[in-house]
């Protein structure tokens, strides 16, 4: 291949790329088919996220007609081929039964278009697109389903969630990002079942609940829905599929086997003069409905997270009739970083949530405090969510934003001082000034920096002068 051709290749999108593959196997005397999620997503008029094909090739005839293909799943007929460094799933036709652990099948056998759509979780996933002839093909009724705004399994909801279990949790899923209905056989088989979610692997269900709960996408792209003319469902993009997923978890029944404490939440009372909005759930989800979509991709879990702790800690005040509690940032912290290891989170988003918890009372006191100890909180690691955290619940609750701004305006001045930074003197300059290295260095250079924080040493020169005065001090001289 010339390199003027590879270079369009590596400029082609998606779509072209995923159309150039369809057309490749046609030509090659096989069907083809753009299949699941892109279908539904192009149909809706949005950019799919990624693009997978249904073939009635088999995985060795797709390795001849593609020069570089990776087999991730051969005896299932699944392979990814990559074209211009972008990866493609190309499947073959398949048939599955004889389900035995709730997530996968014991027998695979390749079949047709129409057996391989039926085989498939939900109707609006369940459709075919041939993009070279542009035309779609459905043997489940999605089409109809995408119109109507219905979450609906294909066949039997027993049978389709009794095949994977996970497919409850993605039928709330797919009910909150879409803005859509989950029909009610389909929902009541969710509730009937949702204790067997508890079968499915935590990786598996984090992988779900990190899309759940993930922040609004904003405005799709879209050059308009390709549907029949009655078009995508009014509310078809929603604002806030996070709440709604909460929302969602909770009817289901799934919140008390996933996140039991968060379930715990529901009956949690607040006091009304700080909280007027009503119980801890009820906070959260409103919190979650603020959620902006540049939001960072942990936000959604600290606020799951920041106030986890309180049915444990909840007290009432006997005369007063208020109610507190006491420490639930810490215990809440530490709630969070076993929560989220049970759900096998990466260690390092685990420290980062939980800190985030651990600190975000402190916020209320921002305006109050010294200027070192203010700075130290905006040098913070986690500064950044615990701030967007910190908006959240306020307009969660009482809706001011008046520390927030006190902040945000912080922390735009300290930005323009940069030295303040690194620290004025190391441990080994400390040495080169004649300090000894001893347990009371610690203590100097706390000092140093404190100093520092609070604009009383703002030179590598100045900290060095009160260093050597703090040594002249301490031997008499």
């Amino acid at each position: 291949m010339s390199p003027m051709r590879d270079e369009a290749r590596v400029k082609s999108s998606p779509r072209e790329l995923a159309t150039g593959i369809v057309r490749r196997l046609q030509a090659a005397g096989f069907a083809a088919y753009w299949v699941g999620g892109c279908v539904r997503d192009f149909l809706l008029g949005r950019e799919p996220g990624d693009y997978d094909i249904a073939t009635d090739a088999v995985p060795e005839q797709i390795e001849k007609l593609f020069p570089h293909t990776i087999a991730v799943g051969r005896k299932f007929g699944v392979m990814v081929v990559v074209e211009a460094k972008q990866q493609f799933q190309v499947a073959t036709f398949r048939a599955e039964s004889d389900y035995r652990d709730g997530r996968r099948p014991e027998t695979v056998s390749f079949g047709d278009a129409r057996a391989d759509a039926l085989r498939r979780d939900f109707t609006i996933n369940g459709l075919f697109f041939d993009p070279v002839a542009g035309k779609s093909h459905d043997w489940v009724g999605g089409e109809a389903d995408l119109r109507a705004g219905i979450i609906r399994t294909i066949g039997a909801p027993e049978e389709r969630f009794a095949e994977d279990h996970l497919r409850m949790l993605r039928a709330v899923r797919f009910a909150a990002r879409l803005g859509f209905e989950i029909q009610t056989q389909t929902f009541a088989a969710v509730k009937t079942h949702a204790a067997k979610i508890k079968l499915i692997s935590a990786e598996r269900i984090r992988d779900e609940l990190n899309k759940l709960f993930a922040p609004p996408f904003g405005v799709p792209p879209s050059g308009g829905s390709p549907l029949p003319p009655s078009g995508p469902p009014e509310g078809g993009t929603p604002n806030a599929p996070a709440a709604r997923g909460l929302e969602l978890l909770r009817a289901s029944g799934l919140l008390e086997h996933i996140l039991p404490e968060l379930a715990a939440t529901v009956t949690c009372e607040q006091s009304p003069d700080y909280h007027p909005e009503g119980n801890v759930f009820t906070h959260l989800r409103l919190m979650l409905e603020k959620m902006p979509p540049d939001s960072d991709p942990l936000l959604p879990w600290a606020v799951l997270m920041h106030d986890i702790a309180k049915p444990l800690t909840a007290s009432r005040d006997e005369q007063s009739g208020s109610i507190h509690f006491y420490e639930h940032e810490k215990i809440g912290a530490r709630m969070a970083e076993e929560i989220l290891e049970r759900l096998r989170f990466p260690r390092k988003q685990i420290e980062q949530v939980s800190e985030t918890v651990l600190h975000h009372m402190q916020f209320k006191d921002a305006p109050n405090m010294r200027k070192s100890t203010l700075r130290r909180m905006l040098l913070r690691e986690t500064f950044p969510l615990e701030l967007q955290l910190h908006r959240l619940d306020c307009l969660g609750s009482h809706g001011k934003l008046d520390v927030y701004d006190f902040l945000v305006a912080q922390s735009a001045e300290l930005a323009q001082q940069p030295e303040i930074r690194p620290p004025l003197l190391t441990g080994a300059e400390l040495i080169e000034l004649g300090v000894k290295p001893r347990p009371a260095m610690g203590k100097l250079l706390a000092e140093i920096r404190e100093k520092q924080l609070a604009d009383e040493l703002k030179t590598k020169a100045a900290a060095r002068a009160w260093v050597k005065a703090k040594m002249a001090e301490a031997s008499g001289n």
